[in-house]
């Protein structure tokens, strides 16, 4: 069931509230979280593996055959 925008803007809004700090740090009491999923997101390149290679197992192998392809011209 479809629930109409300003209900669900509503819920958002008392959502946001909920965090604590808004009369001192303002929008900026946001800022540990976004902190904590860029971390766990990190972790997540560095550390899962799918298939056989991580993130970072792929920018590896791409920047050294982007650097043997420019010396090879």
């Amino acid at each position: 069931r479809c629930l109409p925008a300003m209900l669900v803007s509503e819920r958002v809004k008392r959502l946001l509230k909920v965090v604590p700090g808004q009369r001192r740090f303002g929008f900026y009491r946001f800022l540990p979280f976004f902190f904590v999923l860029g971390g766990a997101m990190e972790w997540f390149m560095i550390n899962v593996r799918i298939g056989k290679e991580t993130f970072y197992d792929v920018y590896r192998r791409k920047q050294s055959e982007r650097l043997y392809e420019a010396r090879m011209e």
